[in-house]
């Protein structure tokens, strides 16, 4: 596992990353969007990575492209950081409640992205924050890594509840995912490849 640096530059967004998946859950985390930044504090800090992330984007038009872009780039820089894939455990699951919420993820780090979403209702905001975007950075995050991603609200009211527990759990499923299983000198697939 390495410690990436990832810099991507589009027309709409500026995203600067740097991600240490051995981390402690350290990070600093600008995106011009303080309910995403809040977030992404929270993955980091459930997935134990040092995550430092400089996002610039069209704020002006809406969030949707800084939302996505940096989903694109933090699943990119996730995807790097395994070069090999050995010795991971590859499976996490965490279940993360947050008051009335409560929120399953399950990811595999196959290599084939998939995201399946559920939600439930959400309002349409939380303060500013466009609660449409949460979907879209998953699936950036998903199809960027190259990882399955399950994640579901299983039952809560309140979106602000849901939407936390869905950063925290996503985080402590990768936490688990990546851990070191010290049983395997390979990749932890019998086709011998990830």
């Amino acid at each position: 596992m390495a410690q990436v640096k990832i810099h991507r530059k589009t027309k709409e967004t500026d995203v600067k990353i740097e991600l240490d998946v051995l981390g402690s859950g350290q990070s600093k985390i600008t995106t011009g969007i303080g309910f995403f930044d809040h977030m992404l504090e929270l993955f980091s800090f459930h997935a134990c990575f040092d995550l430092q992330i400089m996002a610039k984007g069209d704020l002006r038009v809406c969030g949707h492209h800084t939302v996505e872009d940096t989903g694109i780039v933090l699943g990119q820089a996730l995807y790097d950081s395994l070069p090999e894939k050995r010795n991971i455990v590859r499976y996490g699951s965490s279940y993360v409640p947050m008051d009335e919420a409560l929120v399953r993820a399950v990811v595999d780090i196959c290599g084939r992205p998939y995201l399946v979403f559920d939600s439930g209702a959400l309002h349409p905001s939380v303060g500013t924050f466009d609660t449409e975007l949460v979907r879209e950075f998953f699936q950036a995050l998903a199809d960027n890594a190259r990882l399955s991603l399950h994640l579901e609200v299983l039952h809560g009211l309140n979106t602000h509840h849901k939407i936390e527990a869905m950063f925290k759990a996503t985080g402590r499923a990768l936490r688990i995912a990546l851990a070191v299983d010290a049983k395997r000198a390979d990749v932890s697939s019998t086709k011998g490849v990830l």
